[in-house]
Order: C-alpha cells, then structure tokens, then sequence
C-alpha cells in the first residue's frame, strides 16, 4: 500500500549503480528510509526529488525497514542553499543532527515544522543564527536542553549572570563558585539565548545580533553541545574548520 506523504531529504547515499537509499523526514511518518531506484541516472525522474534538503510530496511503500519511493514532486527545491557553500554547511549540520538525533518512525510535526520553515528561510537568509534556533530545540528534543529560566544549581531567578557548560545552564551569582569558568552574559544576551531557543522560526523576522554575541553564542552552544550531545557530527566539524579559516 502507498501512502503520500510530505517530506524533506535529509541525506542520501548510493545503492547499486543507478539506485538511493534515501532518508526522509516526513510529517505524517517521521523518519523512514526508502530506495528509489534509478535515482543515480541524471535523467531519472527520481533525481530531482532526491536532492539534499528538497521539500516536496513523496509517494512511498512503507515498510519497517526500508520502503520504495515510487514517485515525487519538488515544492521546495532549497536549490539556493545547495548552491551557497556556507548555506549548504549549515544545512547539512542541520540534517545530520536531525537523523542521529530523532527515532525512525516516531512523527513529530513541530520540529518538521521548525526544520522546513529554517531551511526556507536560509534561503534568503544568514544561516548562523536560524541554526542556533533550530539546535536549541533539538537540544530538547535529544533531552539535553539547557536550563534558561532558573539557575540551574539552586532554582533561583534573581541575579543570573552566568551560563555555565559543566553545571547545565544559567546560574545565579552566588552559584558561581561551582563553576569557575562560567560565561559572564549580560541582561541582553541571556534575552537573545532565551528567544532563540523558546519562539519558532516561523514568528520571527530577521534577527540582528552583533558579531560579537554572535560568537560568544557559537561557543557557548559547541562546548555544550561537545559536553552533552554524544553525536560526533562531520558536518559540525567541517563548519568549524570554515570559520577558522575565514578568520
């Protein structure tokens, strides 16, 4: 029985000479795996619709292990992220955590939602902040977020002035001594940290934060990210090394 389904590619790998083995983000299924075959031939109407980070309508076979992806049509082609370098990057991080981070077979629409809405807007976009977006709540989805109401130590709401990587979190002054090294943030910043990772792509317009913030915020989230996230992500280390080099 074939089922329609919208989805987006997250990655894809070759099968035999002609065929893919494709993983899919769907809304109605979450993540499958399915082959299409004949993808790999440039003429094949399956090439299109295999692309990295298309969005499109997708007839499949479901199976539970891999279903056969008999027919599609591109809504989105994200043709613009594929042909910017540091879009794709960015896009491909995106992918990568979203696989290793999500079940197969367990559908949840909001971080569909989130991962489609991001991805769109890259396309016209900067890709570092939507990203920071997006990893916040997948973060929460792998049930290692931070804690960004209260310090995370005592419970406390007054006087937070620090995040600290080792304790999980925000802390309040006086927890301080727990953690040394503790990223001093001001009121503002902490304001910034909060709204990426509470509001949803889509009810926001264009973010401005300084290059500055912006760093810190990039640093702050890979050292907690490397602490806690347990995936080592190509994709995360090759814009590391593009950011290096860009300096």
């Amino acid at each position: 029985m074939f089922e329609k389904l919208e989805g987006i590619v997250l990655k894809t790998r070759d099968y035999g000479e002609t065929h893919k083995i494709v993983t899919l983000f769907t809304k109605q299924r979450g993540k499958i795996g399915v082959v299409a075959r004949g993808a790999k031939k440039p003429r094949s109407r399956m090439a299109a619709i295999t692309q990295p980070f298309v969005y499109g309508t997708y007839l499949v076979q479901i199976s539970k292990n891999l279903g056969n992806l008999q027919q599609g049509e591109v809504l989105h082609s994200m043709r613009q992220i594929r042909e910017d370098i540091m879009k794709t990057a960015y896009a491909a991080y995106l992918a990568e955590l979203t696989d290793r981070i999500l079940e197969s077979h367990e559908p949840d629409p909001f971080i569909w939602e989130q991962l489609l809405h991001t991805l769109e807007r890259m396309t016209d976009e900067e890709p570092d902040i939507l990203t920071m977006m997006y990893e916040l709540k997948m973060f929460e989805k792998g049930g290692f977020a931070p804690e960004l109401n209260r310090c995370v130590s005592c419970g406390a709401t007054e006087n937070i002035r620090h995040f600290s990587i080792s304790e999980g979190g925000l802390i309040c002054l006086p927890c301080k001594k727990y953690d040394p090294d503790a990223l001093l943030m001001d009121e503002k910043l902490i304001k910034i940290l909060r709204y990426l990772r509470y509001l949803n792509v889509e009810r926001v317009g264009q973010i401005s934060i300084k290059t500055e913030n912006r760093k810190k915020l990039r640093n702050l989230l890979d050292g907690y990210y490397d602490r806690y996230g347990g995936y080592q992500l190509k994709s995360k280390r090759f814009i590391q090394q593009m950011d290096t080099f860009e300096l």
